[in-house]
Order: C-alpha cells, then structure tokens, then sequence
C-alpha cells in the first residue's frame, strides 16, 4: 500500500508514511534526522469529531485524497490536495460544504538547496491562508445524542423539526459509527466488518432509505376524506374481517362501530379499507404530497431518497401492461401499504406541517453559511387544507395516546405537557408463504418496521418527529417509547416548557388544633442561648 503510494505521488511531493506519532516517535526522528535524507517529522492538524457516532451519517467525515478527486482544473486541481496529510470531504455536510470549509490555503516563499533543505525565507513572497467558513446546523447536541442511546442496538432512524420554523433538531440513524476511524483510515477488515453488518451502519436510514408509512399514512387519508366533502361521523363496523371484492381483508382486532376520529384512535384498518375507497387514490395522493410525503427537500445535504405516493397516472407510466389502477388496490394504500414507500424525514415534515396546522414548513439543516443565516423553513406559504380539517386530524392524533394505540405514550411525565401522535406497523414482507413475520415474532429480517409520528406539546406544539425502527414490530412496541423518550430531552430544553413544567408548589396548609389558636406567636423577648441547658438534664 506504502509502495503505491509512492509510486502514485507526483515528482517532489511527500509522501506520509505514518500518523499519529507518540512524543518518543516524533523526537526519535528529529534527532536522527541526519541520518535519514528525505524523511521529516512534522506537525500536522486532523479532523476530530466529538460525537463520532451520533452525527457521523449527516455531518459526515474527512478521508484522505484519492486520484479520482483530483482534478486537472477548478478547486481540485490545487496543490494542497497532494499533501499527504490533506482530507477532504466524504458524505453529509463535510462533502456538501467541501470548499466553504476547505477556504483557501496559504503559501510561505522559501529557498531550498539541492537536497530540499531550507536555507532562506522570503516573507514578503509569502500567500496569506483564507479560514474556511463556519457552517453552524439547526441539531442540538442533546437530543441527537438521546436518540443515539435509546435506538442502542437497533436499526432506525428519528428525526425531529421545530414545528414553527422547520429546523432540524434531530436528523439520527441507527446503528452508527465512528467517523474519527475514518478520517485516520479504516482497515479492510474493519470495513469489511461494516459494510456486512445486516444493519447497514454506514446507510443513512433517515434520508436514503424508503419504507411503507403504515398506519401514519391515515391521517393523510382522514385528511383527504375531510377535504373531499367526507362525513367524519360516517360508522363502519369492525368484526377483524371484512370480506369486499372476493376476499377477506384483516384487521387486529374487532373494535366494532367507528366513526372517523375513532378509527384514527384505534388504527383500524377495516374502517380505512373503506373510507380510501370511498375517496380514491388520486385525492389521498394530492393530500399527501401537500404535506411532505414523496419529495425531495433542500437541506444543503446529499443522499435523499423521494420515495413513492402513488396515483392512477402512475400506475399508468409504470406499467404499461397494466396501466388501469384496479380497485382492490385502494384499500391497500389506505393503511399505508400497497406502492407507498416513504423516508423517515418525510415522516417528520407531515407531523411538523400537521403540528403547525396552517404552514407549508420545510424541513432546514444548515442555521448559517459564513455568518449568513438561510431561509426559514417557514416561509413557504400555507398549507392547501381547511383549518378545521386539519384540526380534526391533530384532535384525533391526540386520542391517540389518551384513549388508542398509543395511549401509554401520550404522558410524558412533565405535568400537563402531553403528546399526540400516530403509531404505524408495516409489513417488511407479505405474509403469506412464510416470507414475513407479523409484529416481533420471528425471524430480524422477516419482522414489520415501527413507526411513530408525533408532536408536543398537544395544546401548542412545539416540537414534531417521526421514529422508524426497522423490523422493530408494532409501532407501540419499538418506535413510540422511543420518541417518547428523545421528546422529552427537546421539551426540557425549551425554557417556556420548562418553566411550564416546573411550577412552584403552593404552601402546606398547617392545620388548626387544641389550643393553637389561628394567631402568629409572639416572638421571644430575649434571644436563647442554643448551649444552654433546659432543666436539670444534659445537652444532647
């Protein structure tokens, strides 16, 4: 490797052959520096990233230079990359922002002799260095850092926005890893070790990787059936199956007579089998993209998957063999199955624009470039949907976890600040021949995914996210404790909740009794000695 390395180096360029000296290495090669022509120890800078694992997939890492970034003209064509101990940008923000953070570098004009060693300076030819510029991000340490504890092992994602201004608090995926091993250099075996890990550590799950929604897909369908003139006290009965079009479809549980609020509650698929055909794929997918879902955001950062929302023209465009969208197709998408796919940051901008109830909110990564601050995430216009609709949604999110699927969630232990939200399962896998597992029962890999969607506080949201653990079974199980426990970290952040929060307790009510009396005491007319004795007994 040391070898190629050489040979790969342009004429005159030096070339490192080892890093991260003891003190005893570095001066045992100054002193025998006479002894050894053409090799120096030197003092050199590294990428030192605090919290290696929390934000390795979106601020990404520095890794040393390869042939192909360099270039014959532009920015990678400057000397400085040929210095062996120059990293450059790999993934998230650290590619992104190569060159704002790179700046420019200086130059210092010195004579040499024939054998390379300096003999004079000449300041006055010298280049002056330009910093790179400071990219400061929307996440708080904190909240990224829970999330990183409570996912443990598992794999995943959690994503958390400001509901009044889009800025991410949390973008994490799971499992991580250290991206100070790769600015140093991974072994093969090492990263051998990581790209076959079937949790896919170094695939950032919150942006790259699409999934069905599940059940948080039918507030969008609630939300669709609103708009299109839908009755929400419409009932349809839950018996856990439902037999239409020539076959049965499945429910968890019977819960029997519904209205829409209720079904949201419950999650019962039976109802919303019914209430998606009832409004037709083309309404729902309207819906549904005018909150975030199927698109593409601009947060300064590569990766971003758009995933699906389907409609008749796109079954049109794709299968051309069978362009006609068949009407047993609908209940599917109606609980978040069928052609849906859809990344967890997505999930996470339908739960901020549902918290806010009036703004289109985009989701914003990067606070400020240089000192200049970016576009608020706000400022996108109002959402396309009747106030009183999207109400409707944002009450029944909060039966959610008073009296639903999520009900032992919606506390969250910070007196009256509650939280509402949506939890989702959704098959991994058809169930049928043995390839897919329902809830935690089988095999990792055969296993629904966890979702859940959320905001807090209920009266005034503050905060939404989305939580997604891959295979992790009902969203009940895995995802909402989870979120339950990173919203906890960003609302005991928030000073106004805090202060909500931490309300002064009101005095102890003394009781009357014989004697007492309802009168202040008098105080005493001389001090008392707190040494002296009281009768004939002793101090104690």
């Amino acid at each position: 490797h040391l070898l190629r390395e050489i040979s790969n180096a342009p004429r005159k360029s030096p070339v490192q052959i080892m890093e991260d000296m003891s003190w005893e290495q570095f001066s045992a090669i100054n002193i025998r520096a006479p002894e050894l022509p053409g090799v120096t120890a030197d003092m050199g800078e590294v990428r030192v990233y605090p919290y290696g694992g929390a934000f390795a997939h979106v601020i990404g890492y520095v890794a040393k230079v390869n042939k192909s970034d360099l270039r014959p003209t532009g920015p990678n064509s400057d000397p400085i990359l040929l210095n062996p101990g120059f990293r450059i940008g790999r993934q998230g923000v650290e590619q992104a922002f190569d060159l704002d953070l790179r700046g420019k570098p200086g130059a210092q004009k010195v004579e040499v002799d024939a054998n390379g060693h300096e003999v004079s300076t000449d300041p006055a030819g010298d280049i002056k260095a330009i910093p790179g510029k400071e990219i400061v991000l929307t996440l708080d340490a904190d909240v990224q850092n829970r999330a990183m504890e409570v996912f443990g092992d598992e794999s995943g994602a959690a994503v958390m926005m400001d509901c009044r201004n889009g800025d991410i608090l949390c973008m994490f995926s799971g499992p991580s890893f250290d991206a100070n091993r790769f600015v140093r250099g991974l072994t093969v075996a090492e990263y051998r070790a990581l790209a076959t890990y079937d949790h896919k550590p170094l695939f950032n799950k919150a942006l790259t990787a699409t999934y069905p929604p599940g059940s948080t897909f039918k507030t969008m369908v609630a939300l669709a059936a609103l708009e299109n003139g839908y009755d929400p006290r419409t009932v349809h009965v839950c018996n856990k199956v439902w037999f239409w079009g020539g076959r049965p479809w499945h429910c968890d549980e019977a819960h029997g007579a519904q209205d829409l609020k209720g079904a949201i509650a419950t999650s019962c698929d039976i109802y919303f089998y019914q209430c998606a055909l009832a409004v037709g794929p083309d309404k729902i997918a309207k819906v549904a993209r005018a909150f975030g879902l199927g698109q593409i955001f601009d947060i300064g950062i590569p990766g971003q998957k758009a995933g699906l929302v389907p409609d008749t023209a796109y079954k049109r465009r794709t299968f051309p063999k069978d362009p006609v969208w068949h009407p047993g197709e609908t209940p599917s998408m109606g609980i978040g199955q069928s052609y849906l796919h859809l990344n967890p940051l997505q999930l996470c901008v339908q739960a901020a624009r549902l918290g806010n109830g009036r703004k289109a909110l985009h989701p914003r990564l990067v606070q400020s470039i240089g000192g200049v601050a970016q576009p608020s995430g706000a400022a996108f216009g109002d959402l396309p949907c009747a106030n009183e609709h999207i109400d409707f949604i944002r009450n029944a999110m909060v039966a959610v976890t008073t009296t639903g699927t999520g009900r032992a969630f919606g506390d969250l232990g910070l007196g009256d600040v509650r939280m509402a939200g949506k939890t989702g399962t959704a098959q991994g896998h058809s169930y049928h021949g043995g390839t897919g597992v329902h809830d935690r029962n089988g095999a990792w890999a055969l296993r629904d995914h966890s979702w859940f969607i959320a905001f807090a506080p209920t009266d005034v949201p503050r905060y939404a996210m989305s939580v997604l653990v891959e295979h992790g079974g009902f969203g009940a199980t895995s995802a909402a404790p989870r979120a339950r426990e990173i919203m906890r970290v960003a609302l005991l952040k928030d000073p106004e909740i805090r202060a909500r929060v931490e309300k002064p307790m009101p005095m102890p009510q003394i009781p009357a009794g014989p004697g007492s009396g309802d009168v202040v005491p008098d105080l005493p007319a001389e001090p008392v000695d707190p040494n002296a004795t009281v009768g004939t007994g002793t101090p104690t």
